[in-house]
Parts: C-alpha cells; sequence; structure tokens
C-alpha cells in the first residue's frame, strides 16, 4: 500500500493529441514516457521519485494496453541492468531510481551498459536528492555521469520543458546510442502545471518481436578487446554525434542574449531560481522576460564548446549557477573558453557558496553581488532585498522588529529530533533493546538504512554506524572474533533485507560463520519510500508477488538459529529473544525476525473501514491509552524508552509537587507500548486503557450505567471519610 494513491490521477495519462493535460511533474514525466512510445519501464523506488513507481503501479492497466513492460526492480542495480533489453533491439526502455545511493547501487551495471552502447533509447531517471531536504550523503549524480560517459539532462523545472526533455532524450540516446540520464530535483517532481499532450504510442518494435527475433552483437559486450573499441568510440562517434544533436535540436536554451556585456549560465534545473531572483532585483519578469542574457543548460553532459564560446563572445564576465560540489561544469568552462582564447571573466563559487543547497536567498545573494560587480547602475535605485543585502546589515540585529520575537522563541521551543511516527512497531524494538543493554551492558549496534535509523537519536541513542541500504549486517562483519564472548547486533529493513541484504548480509555471515545477531525489522512494507510492498508483505498485490516469509529465506541461505517475533509491541517476548540471542552457547549467525505491521500504513488502511462502519451504525471499539494524573510521579522514565509524540508532560495537577507528569494526548493510536514501557521497566502503575465506543449496544449502555453507579457510590464514600477526618 503506497502512501498516495494515483488511481484517479492516471486517467489523465489518456488523453490524445492536442489536449491540455494539467497535473503534477511526476505524472507529466509518465505520460511523456507513453508519448515516447516506450517498450519497457523498470525501478526501485526512494525519494525523491518514489511517486514516479507509485504512479506507473497505479496505470498498469494503460501501460499493458500498450504493450508496456512495468518491472518492480530488486534494487537500482536490476534496473539498471534491465537496460540490457535496448542494446541489441530497437526498444526504448526507462528506468528510475534514487540518486546518489541508487547511482552508486547501479553504477557497474551503468559502466557495462554505456561502455558497449545501446540500439534503443535507453533512459535513467534519477531522483537527485542533493540538498537541506535530503536524506543522504551529499553527492552529486553529475560525477555518474562523467565517469560512465553517459549524457546528463537537467530540464527547467516546468512542465512542457520536462515532458519534452524525457522525448528528447531517447532520441539522443539513440543518435548517439548512448544511455541518458535525466535528473529530476524534487521541486520539479512535484511542480504542478500544463502542457499539450500527445497521443500515446504503442512501440513499432515490440518485446514479443525481441524475444521471438533474438539477435547478439559481440561487439556491443564490455569484454576485451571489445572494450579498447568502446572508449575510442564514445570519444570518436558518440560524444560527436550527442554535440551535433543538442545543437541541432536546441536542447540548450538561451534568453536575451546580447541584452547586456554580461550574462548567466545556469543548470536547467536552477532555473526557477535564478528568474525569481532577477525579478526581485527588478531585472526580470515572472513570465520569463529577462534583462540579463541567460544560457540555460537543459544538457550539464556534454558541455558544448560552440554554444559556450558564442554566449560569451563580447561578455566580459559570466556567472555560472551550478549547486554542488566540485564544481565539475564551472572547471570545464575555465579549459573551453581559455583553448577558445575567450577571455570573458568565470564566476561561479566566488559569488555563490562552494557546498550546499542553492536555496532562493542563496541564489539571489550572489546574483545581486554579481550585477553589483558588473553593472552597479541597474540595481542603485531600488532597494535590495533582505536576503541580498550586505552580511553587515543582518535580519536580527538589535532593532530588527523581528529580533525580540525570534530570540525569544529560540530560547523556549527546543529541536526536536526526527522520530519515528506514533504507533509504530519499530519503537518497541528499540526499547527492547534499551532494556537488554540495562542487564547486559552496552554493544556494538550496526545500523541499516530505512525508519529504523531514527535509532540513534533521542531517547534511544543506539547505533555506531550506518553503510548502506541493506549492509547493516555487513558493517559488523569485522567485528567477529573468537576472543570474546560478547556479540555484535547489527539491524535491516525488510527492505533492505530484499534489497540485497540477504546476500550481502546473511549470506556473508553464514559463508564467514558469524556469531553475531541481526534483527530483521519485518513491518510489512518498503515503509521508508512510501508503504510500498515487498517480497515478505502479507497484502496480496494483484501484479506482484508477495507473503514469501523472511524466516524461510533466512533458512534458505543456512541460518539455523533463528526466531519470528509476531508482535513487537510485546515489550517482554522481544526483551527476552533479544536477551536468548546474545547470550545462548550456541554458535554460528543469529537472526531475529521482528515483524508487525507498520502503523501509519495499517492507520491508512483501517481508518476508512472504521469511519464507514460508524457511518453505518455499526459498533466500533476503539482502545486507547493514558496515564492517571494522581499516580503519576513525574518520573517520566516512560518517554525516555519510548518517545512516542502522543506521550507528553502537563503540569503537575497537584500544588505540593512541581515536576511535569507525563500525559497522552489525543493522537494515540492505541498501541499499547506506553503501557508495556511503563511493566516491562517495572516504572509505574499510572498507565490505563480505555475503550472508546461508538453506536454501543445496549448492553454497553447497561455495563456502563452499573460501572457508574458503583464508581459513584465509592466516591461518594470517600469523600464521606475525609469529611469524618476533616471534623
Amino acid at each position: 500500500m503506497a502512501e498516495r494513491s494515483f488511481a484517479t490521477e492516471v486517467t489523465k495519462l489518456r488523453l490524445g493529441e492536442g489536449e491540455v493535460f494539467q497535473g503534477e511533474g511526476i505524472l507529466a514525466v509518465t505520460k511523456a514516457l507513453l508519448q515516447s512510445g516506450v517498450s519497457y519501464v523498470a525501478g526501485y523506488q526512494g525519494a525523491p521519485i518514489s511517486h514516479l513507481m507509485d504512479v506507473l503501479t497505479d496505470a498498469n492497466d494503460i501501460l499493458k494496453e500498450l504493450g508496456i513492460r512495468f518491472e518492480h526492480s530488486a534494487s537500482e542495480a536490476t534496473a539498471t541492468a534491465t537496460l540490457a533489453a535496448s542494446v541489441n533491439y530497437p526498444l526504448r526502455g526507462a528506468v528510475t531510481f534514487k540518486s546518489t545511493v541508487g547511482t552508486n547501487v547501479a553504477s557497474d551495471a551503468l559502466a557495462n551498459l554505456a561502455s558497449g552502447g545501446v540500439t534503443g533509447g535507453a533512459l535513467i531517471i534519477v531522483g537527485e536528492d542533493y540538498g537541506e531536504g535530503s536524506s543522504i550523503m551529499q553527492e552529486r549524480s553529475h560525477a555518474f555521469a562523467m565517469k560512465s560517459q553517459v549524457w546528463l539532462l537537467d530540464p527547467r523545472p516546468n512542465l512542457p520543458s520536462i515532458v519534452a526533455a524525457v522525448e528528447q532524450a531517447f532520441e539522443l540516446s539513440e543518435a548517439s546510442r548512448t544511455p541518458v540520464m535525466l535528473e529530476l530535483r524534487i521541486r520539479a517532481c512535484h511542480v504542478h502545471g500544463s502542457f499539450i499532450a500527445k497521443a500515446n504510442k504503442r512501440a513499432d518494435f515490440t518485446l514479443k518481436d525481441a524475444i521471438e527475433q533474438p539477435r547478439r552483437d559481440v561487439d556491443r559486450i564490455a569484454l576485451p578487446p571489445s572494450t579498447y573499441l568502446h572508449e575510442q568510440e564514445k570519444i570518436a562517434q558518440r560524444w560527436p554525434a550527442a554535440v551535433r544533436f543538442i545543437q541541432q535540436r536546441g536542447l540548450n536554451e538561451f534568453f536575451a542574449e546580447s541584452e547586456q556585456e554580461f550574462g548567466i549560465v545556469l543548470q536547467g534545473g536552477m532555473y526557477n531560481g535564478v528568474l525569481r531572483a532577477l525579478e526581485l532585483l527588478g531585472l526580470a519578469d515572472a513570465f520569463g522576460n529577462s534583462r540579463v542574457p541567460l544560457y540555460v543548460l537543459n544538457v550539464t553532459y556534454p558541455l558544448v564548446d560552440a554554444e559556450f564560446t558564442r554566449f560569451c563572445a563580447g561578455k566580459r564576465g559570466i556567472l555560472l549557477v551550478e549547486e554542488g560540489q566540485p564544481d565539475f561544469i564551472e572547471q570545464a568552462v575555465h579549459a573551453i573558453l581559455r583553448r577558445a582564447d575567450v577571455q570573458t571573466k568565470v564566476h561561479g563559487k566566488d559569488f555563490l557558496p562552494m557546498a550546499g543547497e542553492y536555496t532562493g536567498g542563496v541564489v539571489l545573494k550572489g546574483v545581486a553581488r554579481f550585477v553589483e560587480r558588473y553593472a552597479p547602475q541597474l540595481l542603485a535605485s531600488r532597494e535590495l532585498p533582505l536576503a541580498a543585502r550586505p552580511a553587515a546589515a543582518p535580519a536580527l540585529l538589535p532593532g530588527h522588529p523581528n529580533a525580540i520575537a525570534i530570540r525569544d522563541a529560540t530560547s523556549q521551543v527546543h529541536g526536536r529530533p526526527p522520530s519515528f511516527c506514533t504507533g509504530c512497531p519499530e519503537r518497541p524494538i528499540f526499547t527492547a533493546i534499551k532494556l537488554v543493554e540495562r542487564e547486559l551492558g552496552a554493544h556494538h549496534i550496526s545500523c541499516d538504512i530505512g525508519c529504523h535509523l531514527f535509532s540513534i537519536l533521542p531517547p534511544f541513542n543506539l547505533g555506531a554506524t550506518t553503510m548502506g541500504y541493506g549492509l547493516g549486517w555487513a558493517g559488523a562483519a569485522a567485528l567477529n572474533t573468537q576472543e570474546t564472548g560478547k556479540r555484535t547486533l547489527s539491524i535491516m529493513g525488510d527492505g533492505g533485507f530484499w534489497h540485497n541484504g540477504l546476500t550481502s548480509g546473511v549470506g556473508n555471515a553464514v559463508f564467514n560463520q558469524t556469531d553475531n545477531v541481526l534483527v530483521v525489522i519485518d513491518n510489512g512494507y518498503s515503509a521508508a519510500t512510501g508503504g510500498q510492498d515487498v517480497l515478505s508483505s502479507k497484502a496480496e498485490n494483484p501484479i506482484r508477488g508477495t507473503n514469501h516469509p523472511i524466516e524461510k529465506a533466512v533458512r534458505g541461505v543456512g541460518v539455523d538459529w533463528v526466531r519470528t517475533v509476531s508482535n513487537t509491541y510485546s515489550l517482554e517476548q522481544m526483551r527476552n529473544t533479544l536477551r536468548e540471542a546474545l547470550t545462548t552457547k550456541a554458535k554460528g549467525p543469529k537472526v531475529i525476525v521482528a515483524s508487525s505491521e507498520c502503523m501509519l500504513n495499517k492507520q491508512r488502511r483501517v481508518k476508512p473501514l472504521l469511519r464507514k462502519a460508524i457511518a453505518d451504525g455499526q459498533r466500533v471499539v476503539r482502545e486507547r491509552f493514558g496515564i492517571d494524573p494522581d499516580t503519576c510521579t513525574g518520573d517520566h522514565s516512560c518517554i525516555r524508552l519510548s518517545g512516542c509524540p502522543s506521550l507528553t508532560i502537563k503540569p503537575n495537577p497537584d500544588p505540593l509537587r512541581r515536576d511535569p507528569i507525563a500525559t497522552v494526548v489525543d493522537s494515540c493510536v492505541g498501541c499499547g507500548l506506553c503501557g508495556e514501557v511503563a511493566h516491562a521497566a517495572v516504572l509505574c502503575p499510572s498507565f490505563y486503557r480505555a475503550e472508546i465506543i461508538n453506536n454501543p449496544s445496549r448492553w454497553d449502555r447497561i455495563k456502563q450505567g452499573v460501572r457508574g453507579r458503583v464508581i459513584g457510590w465509592l466516591q461518594a464514600r470517600i469523600e464521606r471519610r475525609l469529611q469524618g477526618l476533616a471534623a
């Protein structure tokens, strides 16, 4: 169950020639694939292109009508290897995944594909996850394009440009026999707009044709001596062919080219930010009419020397807006201009930061400094926007109208680390680890990529390293010695397990006879990427194979000691299983499969059913937990061992006690962990469980009446005793 359904939106994919498509960037990419006559699509979910996989899943019926094969790939390497179908056959294929972690995984397949080249158009759509909103290490896709010499497109973030880039990418790939990467930043994926649609196109040469008419060309296989010829072919044939295509088709764009004696060169994805900066400086309007010359690189690799020399001719200086580091493009531009003996001054990282996301404020400040350097008269009569003013006049200087309010807010509002969702079944696993460590001492814990990585932050503070998706157990491979009886503990999610953890983690541990422990967190979905199904998902998926237990797979590669905890909310069971794994005399790898459904997906599934049942007048019982304010001591151990967003503090109602007490707020989903924590950790008896009944039965009302009368009688009795004591 993906976090968002596109079942309604995908009907737009049927729009025909001349009709107006309105919608989101991800949906527009899918429409562009259909218009391009693609034969197959594959990929692996991950921000910011997870929704592209979700759209393709919801559009599977439309894809089948057009003869398109859609694969949910096991990994990014699997997806890229799928493009092998385009090596020998005139089949257009596209794959998609997150960059750069996905490109890292795919790099071997990408290198082989790029070496031999392709016959049909091969497109790799990468979600460029760089910047402040990223969840990964900060790297760029550009290095992979340069390394393997595949062409990299970075279109302007509007729907017509994105759709055109997809269509042109296939043509460029076929014209140069080279795979093409299309880079989409998160804002491009989710930008809204419109474009004039074309009719969907069924491929002339189909998958059936390829299967029934097999071809092979040994010169396309990456094996010596062909590999030496491939390198020469890239330089002598494919690169020139790509440059010719880029020039002849005008893939890069020029705006107001002769307007000033200076100009701005920018990645296509930076266009909106640059144009907005110029607009705020009074040098452009909102419709793209600029008073400053712009050279927009919708293709950032390869660069076209002739276009640079043309744009720079007669200009005193240019500003290169290149997000991230290293400054690959800036270095190349210096070489291009110097070889051509063009003396235009090149600015870039001297006016803009070397690293970090180029947000609106960052671009505005850099562009303002550049314009002041070359044409100060253009800004002389304007009051610069706040973000563009010199550092000597920061926003929070004394006297600024917001200074006091901001200072007061920062002193009272504390930073809160990212954490698990309310009711997350992974939280009790780490609570259990904390409880076990209280008995057995600290252990080296190797983490993995996924929701469970939040365990490294407060309140759990667990985990020493993370090496990549599915590499949790591999990250502790070296820490395996007979000189100690203490074991390491590794974490891996079900998504990472099926991605590559079964081989690189479990298989590696079996082969090397490790004596350490792995906890596989099985929440039923690839939860961190949006809730897509995996092999072990319990849900019945009409187009995918599910219900393949992790325990069975683990035993299949040779693990003998395996335990499955079917309810992670049972802290006692979870704690006891962990203790057994860490202390058993049995040698060899030990695997605990901790299984409970992702609460976020469960709520998406259950809440609509509950609402319908209530509306239909059916009896519905919901559980909630609470804390007795008179019993709570204000110790807050429950919070330190849980961290649930629904578990917080409030003022103590007892005037004689100053410590705030714990409380459960309305966002509680009734998972029961807070109460389990209290009992498993022997903390306090202040937690209680309550039932909220909608549409109660006659028997419910009778029981409630009896309880009310009994409780009222007991309360009255206590009141009488207190009055007697007072007298």
